[in-house]
């Protein structure tokens, strides 16, 4: 696939660019800084260099004085280049550095503390289907997933089959984050179950035959390496009794199926609902990210059962939204919408589904699901890509 422009728009100073591994952190840079000086550390001689002598950073700045902007790729692997970093963003004014890396487990590990600030941090998430434009399918998004390492690759199935092996070897060995590999390997695995589900930590602990409190250290380390997301549960003034535990999702659907074991007792309508439930979500994540983080995203779930797949909550925004992987919808498919309005009227509703038709059912907006991810525009609100009936 030849390179997209991506709709990432970073803050105009020294900033992080966090990211999973094949997102196009590394092409961005490439394309906007063609110019800028380029610290690339999964390069050994130049780790080791400044392993033995990080101040050597500002002696590569002073040789190249055309250059206003720095790029240190895989920042994580040195933390303590950071306090010169620190140094010369102090002194340089008129220099720009951006930072990218899988992670910022380590460096905040260390004690670094991000620059206190100076540099904002940014992060670069799968493809947008509006990124893609004409070249997005759906359902080849649910199934390969919008990585973009993935689709550019020869053979997508085979990249995705290699992907989860790549995180284990390259940053969970290397780094040394965990000291079993093969439980971590069965609790990615495990947890796979979870995906849009409520997580029950003790469940996935007693499936991956591993102690609860380390569960809980795998989990925090998948959403450190932006893998995986727990998403909260919307409580502000509810009458409503709400359940406590966050649900659980990959950050791409088709690292999701390419983990999640099948056999012949799985139905394919629940692995495929969990799969187009996860596209929206990394579709909504991007959307927030990109527009500057003003929003927070949750479900709403009752201990009576009803439930909203995702509430989107910030400044003029208040949206609760469903999502069917059906192509007929029927009145069930409504009730929980129907009650979270019953309790915050405020909140506008909206039902997602598999069929080809816009519809209005009990004054909610039913839109296909394909048509609201190509419309969906981190510039624009989420109302743009809904586009009520009058």
């Amino acid at each position: 696939m030849e390179t997209l422009d991506r709709i990432f728009d970073p803050a105009k100073g020294s900033f992080f660019l966090f990211g999973p591994r094949g997102t196009g952190k590394s092409t961005w840079v490439k394309s906007s800084f063609p110019d800028a000086l380029h610290v690339d550390l999964l390069r050994l001689d130049r780790l080791r260099e400044l392993q033995a002598r990080p101040e050597q950073l500002e002696a590569l700045v002073d040789g190249h004085q055309g250059s206003q902007v720095v790029v240190i790729d895989e920042v994580q692997k040195l933390p303590e280049l950071l306090n010169t970093v620190h140094h010369l963003i102090e002194s340089r004014p008129n220099l720009r550095f951006v930072m990218t890396g899988s992670s910022a487990r380590k460096i905040k590990r260390t004690g670094v503390n991000l620059l206190a600030g100076r540099a904002v941090l940014e992060t670069m998430h799968p493809f947008m289907a509006v990124e893609l434009g004409e070249r997005f399918r759906l359902d080849r998004a649910l199934c390969q997933g919008l990585v973009p390492l993935v689709l550019g690759a020869p053979d997508p199935e085979v990249t995705l089959q290699s992907y989860a092996a790549l995180y284990l070897r390259e940053e969970v060995q290397a780094e040394g984050l965990v000291r079993n590999l093969s439980g971590f390997a069965r609790f990615l695995e495990a947890i796979s179950f979870s995906h849009g589900s409520p997580l029950n930590i003790a469940n996935v602990a007693r499936d991956c035959q591993v102690e609860r409190k380390v569960v809980e250290g795998y989990v925090s380390l998948l959403e450190d390496l932006l893998l995986g997301v727990r998403l909260p549960v919307f409580t502000r003034r509810g009458k409503r009794a709400t359940t406590t535990h966050p649900k659980f999702y990959y950050f791409d659907v088709g690292v999701f199926r390419s983990i999640r074991p099948t056999g012949p007792l799985d139905q394919p309508a629940e692995i495929d609902g969990a799969a187009l439930e996860g596209l929206v979500l990394q579709h909504l994540q991007a959307w927030n990210a990109y527009g500057g983080n003003r929003h927070e995203l949750s479900f709403w779930r009752t201990r009576a059962g009803s439930e909203v797949d995702f509430i989107a909550y910030g400044p003029d925004t208040f949206w609760a939204i469903e999502v069917k992987n059906t192509a007929r919808i029927r009145s069930r498919d409504l009730r929980s919408l129907r009650t979270f309005r019953e309790e915050y009227p405020q909140s506008r509703g909206l039902l997602l589904y598999r069929g080809a038709d816009r519809l209005r059912r009990d004054d909610i907006p039913c839109v296909p699901v394909k048509d609201f991810l190509r419309a969906l525009h981190p510039h624009q609100p989420l109302s743009a890509a809904v586009q009520p009936i009058r």
